[in-house]
């Protein structure tokens, strides 16, 4: 339980927010060249990645996308949020550890690299080389939250040698059993690969988030949390929040096809496929489908923030009971996210409960 004056406490992803870290876009470069990077990317991203490695981003679009997290700020602080925002630095310098080099991704998807249980805030160890400093534009927010009486936490820090990927890695056949760029040479997660429900904690084993990683977690949290690993349908798995959301006590969103049957402890629920997605085909998405239109944020149990220009999704909620706040957020998409992973819930009003 979280002390109440304690600034970090979330439970799951509906209590009335608080406080929330929105990312940045500044200096944002294509990383180098590596399978890992390779294996949840669409074919046509991966060209694109593999053109542009070691580059800028398009300054245009982290303009237009800057300008899209300001005002997603402006939105939060408007419904009563306290919103905090990232140190920049520069992605193009380069570090590395034995065996490898590499340089930067971004600071944009706080939801990526931070994980928030209770009172405590966990690093995460992630897979991409090109993220394994992610964490370090976020070391002042993380250290004022330590002093203020958060727990602060950090799994431990990966060698990622060549070892822990598959080098031979291809796109799997049609049919064929869900195959890891990484394997379980170390933990590795991501902590958008984690949705709270409470006592109960949503995992995928997925490119960047291995077995030993979800087992790490659970020995981690100790007894008083369960956490159950889904197998969706998701040819290229990376982050489980667009393919499935519980937004509410009682009230899951959907990917159609990503989960063709309910998890088993879901059953009772009310649940929303979520309306196919209108972001039009020439609208350039780095790093994900257009399926992150479902990757929406709560606000409480009813107010949810919704692209502007999503009108299917915005009716879908208003008519499931939902009061959507809208906010553009379509330049932002390009970069991999929408609303969820661009921000961290950092405190949430609720108690530890279990829904299940």
């Amino acid at each position: 339980m979280s002390a109440p004056d304690c600034p970090v406490s979330a439970h799951n992803e509906w209590d009335p927010l608080e406080e929330v870290i929105v990312g940045i876009v500044d200096h944002s470069y294509f990383p180098p060249r590596h399978i890992a990077q390779d294996a949840p990317l669409s074919p046509d991203q991966r060209t694109v990645f593999h053109a542009n490695a070691g580059l800028p981003f398009p300054p245009e679009r982290v303009a237009a996308a800057a300008a899209e997290l300001d005002a997603l700020a402006a939105v939060l602080e408007a419904e009563g949020v306290r919103v905090r925002r990232p140190e920049p630095r520069d992605h193009a310098q380069s570090y590395g550890a034995p065996g490898w080099t590499s340089t930067g991704l971004y600071d944009a998807m706080p939801r990526d690299v931070l994980l928030v249980f209770g009172d405590q805030i966990l690093e995460c160890p992630m897979a991409w080389r090109s993220r394994y400093y992610a964490t370090s534009s976020f070391r002042p927010l993380l250290k004022e939250y330590f002093r203020a009486g958060a727990r602060w936490s950090a799994a431990p820090k990966p060698e990622l040698p060549d070892e822990l990927y598959e080098a031979d890695w291809t796109d799997q056949p049609d049919g064929e059993p869900f195959r890891s760029v990484i394997g379980e040479f170390e933990p590795t997660f991501d902590a958008a690969d984690f949705i709270r429900c409470g006592r109960d904690i949503f995992a995928q084993r997925s490119h960047v988030t291995n077995t030993i990683g979800i087992e790490w977690v659970q020995r981690h949290l100790g007894d008083g949390y369960r956490v159950h690993t889904l197998d969706l349908a998701d040819d290229h798995p990376m982050h489980i929040d667009a393919s499935l959301m519980p937004l509410a006590p009682g009230k899951l969103l959907i990917h159609p096809d990503r989960v063709p049957e309910v998890p088993k402890m879901f059953k009772g629920w009310d649940v929303l496929v979520a309306p196919k997605p209108v972001i039009p085909d020439g609208h350039p998405l780095y790093m994900t489908s257009k399926w992150i239109n479902m990757n929406v944020l709560m606000l409480d149990e009813e107010r949810v923030v919704v692209e502007r220009q999503d009108e299917p999704m915005i009716k879908a909620m208003k008519d499931w009971g939902m009061t959507p706040v809208p906010c553009d957020f379509r330049n932002f998409n390009s970069f991999g996210g929408s609303f969820h992973c661009a921000t961290l819930d950092v405190r949430r009003r609720g108690t530890l409960e279990s829904y299940f």
